[in-house]
């Protein structure tokens, strides 16, 4: 990959995407293609062909997918796996078809068993059952893990998988109804410190003019806030430009062939975790987000709401080998949300 590489960085709105094209830019790279879902539904296969066709693509970074909190995933099972996997299936297909140089798919954490040995090391995948809330995502995202591993070995296509922990940054989704949980913290307190301080005039241009629903709906007040499942769980989080700067670094350093050793004349588990390297418990995430936003009122744990995996760390030792490191805080990267969403 050069700087006059051309770059379809599929899924550019979302947190990683905008990330990535961010850094991308910043390090000078020239030929960068985006398309909006108007512009090409990546799950309709002869309009994802049309495009590799007509654009003389080099390097393709697929960070598109439909992706939700732990409610999300469970709730809308059947979508979550077809269109993943539509996705995935159309663009890696034509990656092969059209003779890309170069493709780094991402997946997530999700795909290792719910009670997987933590850290979590890239050799633990199918070693066990799934969470069941998001099984047909985990999937989804193994599939596609594997038709990229599948292609390099048998076509020798220089086809990278890359799974990341749970991700946060400026570009989030603070959906309180489909966000992950850092977000929806993040816009939770932010809420009940509006209320706090009587500010409903923050509040009505956050919610609109129905705000009244939707904080009882969500249990926010200026005294409480609840927070779903015990806080018990562990989680792993990391900041998404360390995500982008990853992702470019392996595009840049590490091809298929450096990862593709051979046991027992079997090539597995080729991708590269990617994560921050330890684990907060939602209790204490949900504590360090309050102090944070400065809200002083309570913090209530709602157990009849599930918890999801017990934990989930990543093992990044081979990220480590290949020469990078993250770096942002897990404390300096959410008051840099806070502040970007506050200030919005």
């Amino acid at each position: 990959m050069n700087l006059d590489s051309r770059i379809f960085v599929a899924g550019h709105r979302g947190l990683v995407g905008s990330a990535i094209l961010q850094t991308l830019k910043y390090k000078g790279y020239k030929n960068i293609i985006t398309k909006t879902k108007d512009e090409l539904d990546l799950r309709d296969f002869d309009k994802v062909s049309a495009f590799f066709e007509n654009n003389n693509i080099d390097i393709v970074i697929l960070a598109a997918a439909k992706v939700g909190g732990i409610m999300a995933n469970n709730i809308y099972r059947a979508d979550f796996i077809y269109e993943n996997i539509a996705i995935q299936n159309n663009v890696i297909f034509n990656a092969y078809k059209y003779h890309i140089k170069k493709l780094l798919f991402l997946g997530s954490s999700c795909i290792y068993p719910k009670y997987a040995k933590q850290p979590m090391s890239e050799d633990c995948l199918l070693s066990g059952e799934l969470e069941y809330t998001n099984e047909p995502y985990a999937i989804a995202k193994i599939a596609g893990l594997k038709m990229c591993e599948s292609y390099a070995i048998q076509y020798g296509c220089n086809f990278i998988s890359v799974m990341p922990t749970n991700l946060y940054g400026n570009n989030d989704n603070f959906d309180l109804q489909d966000s992950h949980v850092l977000p929806a913290l993040i816009r939770k307190m932010y809420l009940a410190k509006c209320l706090e301080n009587n500010d409903i005039q923050a509040i009505k241009a956050d919610l609109g003019e129905n705000y009244k629903e939707i904080l009882d709906r969500f249990n926010i007040t200026k005294n409480s806030v609840e927070v779903w499942g015990s806080g018990n769980v562990r989680r792993e989080f990391l900041h998404s430009l360390d995500m982008a700067k990853a992702c470019i670094f392996i595009m840049e350093n590490v091809d298929f062939k450096d990862l593709a050793t051979s046991k027992n004349n079997e090539i597995r588990n080729t991708h590269i975790n990617i994560g921050y390297g330890s684990d907060i418990t939602i209790r204490d995430l949900a504590f360090l987000i309050k102090n944070i936003v400065g809200f002083s009122g309570k913090i209530v744990f709602n157990t009849n709401k599930p918890d999801g995996t017990p934990q989930k760390l990543l093992d990044i030792s081979k990220l480590k080998k290949l020469g990078y490191s993250p770096s942002i805080t897990l404390e300096d990267g959410i008051k840099e949300v806070y502040k970007n969403y506050k200030n919005r």
